[in-house]
C-alpha cells in the first residue's frame, strides 16, 4: 500500500482530524477467495431480490403439502414419500452452498487476489487475470459482518463482487473503504 502513496499525501493527512476519512486514497485488499465469501454474497443477493427465497419457499411448501396430504390420505406415513420430501428439503437448503462451492472451483485455483478500491472503481488482480470495473456497473452495496457485497445493475443481479474484510491489512482501511463505497454507490 505504501508504494501507491506520495510523501506529500501523507503530510497533508498528518494534520487532519482522526474523524476525517480520506476517500481519495485507494484501499488495497489481499485475500484468497473462500466458499464462505461467495455464500455471503449469494445470501445478500437473495435478501435483496427475494424472488429466489419466495420460489424456494413455495417449492418447499408444495412438497410439504403433498407429503402431508398423502400421509393423511393413506392414514400412515410412507417411507418413500418421506425420503423424497427430506431430499427436497436438503436440496433447497443446500443449493446456495452448491453454488458457492462451484464458484470456489472456478476462482479458487487462481490463488491470491489483490483488489484495489479507488474513486475510479475496483480493480481485481490475480496471477492469471485482471478485472477493472467502474462504479457505473454497481447499483449498490451491502455490508455484512465479514464482507462488503457489491451488486450489479442488471435486474437479476447476476454479478456480485464480494470484498472480504479480512483482506484489509492496515488500520483505518475499513473506514476508508466504507467511505469510498458510500461516495460512489448506495448502501442497500
Amino acid at each position: 500500500m505504501a508504494e501507491g502513496r506520495s510523501a506529500e499525501g501523507t503530510d497533508n493527512n498528518a494534520g487532519a482530524s482522526d474523524d476525517v476519512v480520506d476517500e481519495q486514497t485507494p484501499v488495497q485488499l489481499v485475500y484468497r477467495p473462500q466458499s464462505a465469501d461467495t455464500l455471503a454474497g449469494l445470501r445478500v443477493r437473495e435478501r435483496i431480490k427475494r424472488t429466489g427465497l419466495l420460489l424456494r419457499g413455495v417449492f418447499l411448501a408444495l412438497w410439504g403439502g403433498q407429503w402431508l396430504l398423502a400421509s393423511v390420505g393413506r392414514g400412515s406415513i410412507d417411507a418413500v414419500s418421506t425420503a423424497l420430501f427430506l431430499f427436497v428439503v436438503l436440496v433447497v437448503w443446500g443449493y446456495p452452498r452448491l453454488q458457492a462451492a462451484q464458484v470456489q472451483r472456478i476462482t479458487g485455483w487462481q490463488g491470491e487476489y489483490r483488489a484495489t478500491v479507488s474513486p475510479a472503481g475496483i480493480t481485481c488482480r490475480s496471477d492469471h487475470s485482471t478485472l477493472v470495473q467502474k462504479w457505473s456497473v454497481f447499483q449498490g452495496y451491502r455490508e455484512t459482518a465479514g464482507h462488503f457485497v457489491l451488486l450489479s445493475r442488471d435486474p437479476n443481479i447476476m454479478c456480485l463482487d464480494v470484498l472480504p474484510k479480512r483482506g484489509v491489512h492496515e488500520a483505518g482501511d475499513l473506514d476508508r473503504l466504507r467511505a469510498i463505497l458510500d461516495q460512489h454507490t448506495t448502501r442497500m
